[in-house]
């Protein structure tokens, strides 16, 4: 009776999850198809006629990918107090480009970041290398994306992960294809609003469990409500120091690292193409700032939510899964197991799950496709010589926290609708802006500049339709976990585009020169730096053999330094920019009248 009862829930909580997926899919398509762009301008930057408070909610969204919904939460859970470089280094770095960039660059008035390169720089070349680091950047990045739809696929969906990807790729076809700017705008603003939603609601739940607090912000800092009188992070360092783990609440990285990284996020996130060109779609400067603080407001609403989220989580999975026999293993553990997201290894032999500090085998599970004496599913992976037999992948823990946590079937799908929307909204952006790189920088602007605008338009659907399919292997094939995939392309943001933007806008004595090489050096050294350790060279992937100590999350902060280096030096060396050049400086900087700069482009 209670197994058939069971199945039941089950079978409702898979039915919430079609319908939820189902409607946010349907939502998103029609807004699409209402909004489907008809010129260049309106697929670009939507006509430039978005409101702030909308556009504040849309970047928001394409802001807060698959990496702050799905995998942030779960670093944080893991690392502990390290987590935290991801809090800094995002949040610091919306700021530095809401204050520093944004509304300089919309003053300048162009479509996109190589736009505002090869003009300031008054070179084909600087564009074109341009178009180059911003490429590198946005696969990066949209590789982590691709890789969350597929995990709340096979999840939620029960479909393979490869076949999620698809299925994703296909919805972001239909409305980054058709809509263009305009239409990923305005589903944008709908995706905001399901996944702060889907990301709020289990939070609350969770919170009010644990310590009784409504708030989770509050209850990171509460009181548990099992009698104890410790608080949630007093009690989470005392039971992760008794498996052997660090303590939950401080540092292991060298301060130097945690510095480069947060550094390296946050100067990368003022670089990042698909966001600053958010800022191109409001009428005037005045909305540029106005719709960044508007998207600050909606980011926090996620970012002071995570490190609860993250905390809860964390106590919950040992709560749940230590010492506790397979045979008796709550559902979600086994789900997630089928899926190779989990993996236990009996290596005592016991039938009980052991967790504690360690790997529990080497890599990620490989199932023999054969089941143990308890049913569990049988590895092929090298045992690690130590106590814990509990792999666990770091992107499912926000997935997860609702099963863990034994919240209605509801909310259940509703997360799975929120972490696609946060996927899904992050790539199609990213998208968008590798298709107006190829289209407008490379050939409007370089190649082909003899082109009609409903010949560039196709140009661009095109160019959109081939990085999907590009996006969708990367997502197959994914280089890492969400969070730390993304970490890499903010790395080489920081390193090759924010430099070039940077003294575009606030040195006038910058030439074409400079820029190129700088940009070029940038690009080079930290893209090489993180292949060597992440891919060629992984077993020295330690600080004893990184260069003064920073890891390749981090190399993006040297890189950039190199970059500004290798920029002044030649600029010194090579003749200064012309005088038209130095005029728009001052007129981007001027910040009275607010005239777009159309004239110089």
């Amino acid at each position: 009776m209670a197994l058939t009862m069971m199945r039941e829930a089950v079978m409702d909580t898979q039915t919430l999850t079609y319908l939820f997926v189902g409607l946010s899919f349907a939502l998103y398509i029609g807004i699409a198809l209402w909004s489907r762009a008809g010129s260049t301008s309106e697929f670009y930057v939507a006509g430039g006629g978005v409101h702030p408070i909308a556009n504040g909610m849309a970047t928001a969204a394409d802001w807060m990918s698959a990496a702050s919904f799905i995998s942030m939460a779960g670093i944080i859970a893991f690392l502990g107090y390290d987590g935290s470089v991801y809090l800094m280094g995002w949040t610091g770095g919306y700021v530095l480009l809401a204050l520093l960039l944004a509304p300089y660059l919309r003053k300048f008035g162009q479509f996109t970041v190589p736009d505002f390169i090869g003009e300031r720089y008054y070179s084909r070349a600087a564009r074109v290398v341009a178009v180059v680091c911003l490429l590198f950047v946005s696969f990066t990045y949209v590789a982590g994306q691709m890789r969350g739809v597929g995990i709340v696929f096979s999840r939620f969906l029960e479909v393979d992960i490869d076949l999620g990807v698809v299925i994703g790729m296909g919805v972001v076809f239909t409305y980054a294809v058709l809509g263009g700017m305009k239409g990923i705008t305005y589903t944008q603003v709908a995706q905001y609003c399901v996944l702060i939603f889907a990301y709020m609601v289990p939070a609350i739940f969770i919170s009010i469990l644990i310590t009784g607090n409504p708030v989770p912000q509050l209850g990171l800092g509460a009181t548990v409500a099992d009698g104890s009188g410790l608080s949630v992070l007093g009690k989470l360092d005392l039971t992760l120091v008794d498996l052997g783990f660090q303590p939950y609440t401080q540092p292991s990285k060298e301060l130097f690292d945690v510095f480069a990284i947060t550094f390296a996020l946050m100067v990368g996130t003022a670089g990042l193409p698909h966001v600053i060109v958010r800022f191109f779609t409001v009428p005037k400067v005045s909305d540029a700032r106005l719709s960044a603080g508007y998207a600050l407001i909606f980011i926090a609403l996620l970012y002071t939510t995570a490190p609860a989220v993250a905390a809860f989580a964390r106590l919950n999975f040992v709560d749940s899964v230590h010492n506790t026999a397979y045979t008796d293993a709550p559902g979600w553990f086994k789900n997630w197991e089928s899926l190779g997201l989990i993996g236990w290894q009996d290596k005592n032999g016991d039938g009980v799950i052991q967790y504690a500090a360690g790997p529990a085998f080497a890599g990620a599970p490989t199932f023999s496709g054969e089941t143990g004496s308890s049913g569990e599913r049988l590895l092929t992976n090298e045992p690690a010589g130590n106590a814990n037999e509990v792999y666990a992948d770091r992107d499912i823990f926000v997935l997860a926290n609702p099963e863990i946590a034994n919240l209605p079937g509801w909310v259940i799908a509703l997360v799975a609708a929120g972490g696609l929307a946060a996927a899904l909204s992050t790539a199609a952006g990213l998208l968008l802006v590798i298709s107006t790189a190829i289209s407008h920088d490379l050939m409007k602007k370089t190649f082909m500049p003899e082109i009609s605008d409903g010949q560039e338009l196709l140009f661009a659907r095109i160019a959109a339709a081939v990085a999907i399919l590009i996006a969708g292997w990367f997502g197959i094939n994914p280089p890492g976990f969400v969070a730390q995939v993304v970490a890499f392309a903010f790395g080489l943001a920081a390193a090759s585009l924010f430099p070039a933007i940077a003294m575009g806008i606030f040195s006038k004595g910058m030439n074409r020169e400079g820029a190129i090489s700088g940009m070029v050096v940038g690009l080079v050294f930290t893209f090489a730096y993180i292949v060597f350790f992440k891919f060629v060279s992984p077993e020295l992937n330690h600080s004893a053999y990184w260069l003064f100590g920073v890891s390749p999350e981090g190399i993006g902060t040297i890189g950039m330094v190199l970059n500004f280096a290798v920029a002044y030096g030649v600029a010194y060396f090579t003749a200064a920019p012309p005088d038209e050049v130095r005029d728009l400086v001052d007129d981007i900087r001027v910040p009275t009248g607010a005239k777009v700069a159309h004239k110089h482009s």
